[in-house]
């Protein structure tokens, strides 16, 4: 079987969750001997070669020259994905949920500085080793920037798409997200082959009920025009069957994974008198950030000796740098800003508990993180990982008393939180990205057949 795989990030490029799941499905194919070809809108950057081995460059990168789609396209080979081959097609966006950094957040490491215009001795950083930022496209960094550029480069890369693949040999197209579903019916119209969308996100979660009509326009229609539907959770088929009506015969469940080498050894921890809190994510409605605040202003009455760090960008950074400042609590949090890496190795192995309050997570690959680190989570009640995780607190993301209290218990009760690590550890050792790669397949095969048995891809 071979794969037309279109995505819009991938790492080293990009780091967020979807690039995350890309990853990590399309190297447990590569294992599995499954051939993909993985379309993806961005040339190589220098600075990743020693990761990345360059075939045929043929786009400077940050660019979007005009030419056709084959003289335009990077091909090259990543390490380890002996069965994947990768074609970059040059964009002026790499990623539809980035937009400028907050005024005044400047990061060349992780040292401390202090926001002047902003009272309450705020730290945006602990003093300490340098950290990279992940440059300035970092990926998690944002919400959605629904503007007419990005729309224009959706587009465009469908157009690309159209052109890049055409003649070549697959069997399916799997796409990810609204990002590439037009670029999904384009090629499945061209072609004949069966599509498989793959949602990881809808516009619901992103923009609760203030929802981009033309992004939701874009969804419905890649989801309708799909032989299969993937959800990330059932809490995210549910919406797509009560929000975008896609019939429940075409819906499938395909749960993330995470790598399955263990759990990672705590050499070097961080050993501090304080007690460390750890949100990490993109600082955005979504995600509840917000909650996270007002919980730590709770748990400092009955705890002195805890800090609380964020880890991540977003457009909701600014409102939550002042949240903590007007509640009196500015010098008990760190912002660190995007991470990716070992830093995000780093900022795991000084945490003591972590805490995901979102108002609405399709799935959730944090929490898996923080337990193969041997780190206690309490997660929001409204999010897909809750349906795979049954050693975790979980919470209403507005019941920040709630959150208060199970942080309070965890700092406060060592033998709870050891349960919880244990047991935790064992769940998320059976969520592989190994599993997840063969329940595609399966559904691949459901798509292909529904295709043999219609004589042709059904609308």
């Amino acid at each position: 079987m071979r794969v037309l795989m279109l995505g819009w990030e991938f790492p080293p490029f990009i780091s967020g969750g979807l690039g995350t799941a890309c990853f990590g499905l399309t190297r447990a194919m590569s294992r599995m001997g499954t051939e993909v070809l993985f379309v993806l809108p961005k040339a190589v950057d220098a600075e990743y070669t020693e990761h990345v081995r360059l075939i045929s460059p043929q786009a400077a990168p940050g660019t979007a020259p005009m030419g056709s789609a084959e003289q335009l396209a990077s091909t090259y080979e990543i390490d380890e994905f002996s069965h994947v081959e990768f074609k970059a097609i040059p964009s002026r966006i790499t990623s539809p949920y980035n937009r400028p950094k907050p005024d005044g957040l400047k990061r060349n490491g992780w040292t401390e500085r202090h926001v002047t215009e902003v009272p309450g001795g705020l730290k945006l950083s602990e003093t300490g080793e340098p950290i990279d930022d992940g440059g300035s496209e970092s990926p998690g960094a944002k919400d959605a920037d629904y503007s007419n550029d990005i729309l224009s480069e959706v587009q465009r890369y469908a157009s690309m798409c159209t052109q890049l693949v055409r003649g070549a040999a697959f069997d399916v197209i799997h796409a990810h997200d609204w990002m590439t579903y037009p670029a999904g019916l384009a090629v499945a119209a061209m072609s004949g082959k069966p599509l498989v969308v793959h949602v990881h996100s809808t516009e619901f979660d992103r923009a609760g009920e203030n929802v981009n009509q033309t992004i939701y326009d874009i969804e419905r229609r890649g989801m309708h025009g799909a032989m299969k539907v993937m959800c990330v959770s059932y809490l995210t088929r549910n919406i797509a069957a009560r929000r975008y009506a896609v019939p429940e015969e075409r819906l499938a469940v395909c749960y993330n994974g995470i790598e399955s080498n263990g759990p990672v050894e705590p050499n070097g921890a961080i050993r501090r008198t304080d007690k460390i809190v750890l949100f990490l994510g993109r600082i955005t409605m979504q995600k509840g950030p917000e909650f996270f605040v007002a919980a730590a202003k709770k748990v400092l009455e009955k705890c002195e000796n805890v800090k609380f760090v964020m880890a991540g960008n977003g457009d909701m950074w600014q409102d939550v740098v002042v949240q903590a400042a007007e509640l009196g609590i500015g010098h008990k949090f760190t912002f660190t800003g995007f991470l990716r890496g070992n830093d995000v190795e780093r900022v795991f192995r000084m945490a003591d508990v972590y805490v995901m309050p979102s108002v609405s997570e399709p799935f959730g690959i944090a929490p898996l993180e923080a337990i193969r680190h041997d780190v206690p989570v309490i997660i929001s009640k409204n999010s897909g990982v809750a349906e795979v995780l049954q050693h975790a607190l979980k919470v209403d993301f507005w019941d920040t008393d709630e959150i208060a209290n199970k942080i309070v218990a965890m700092l406060r009760h060592p033998p709870l939180s050891q349960t919880l690590r244990e047991h935790a550890d064992m769940e998320v050792r059976k969520l592989t990205w190994e599993g997840a790669a063969e329940k595609c397949v399966r559904v691949y095969r459901e798509a292909i057949h529904g295709v043999s048995a219609n004589g042709a891809v059904r609308r």
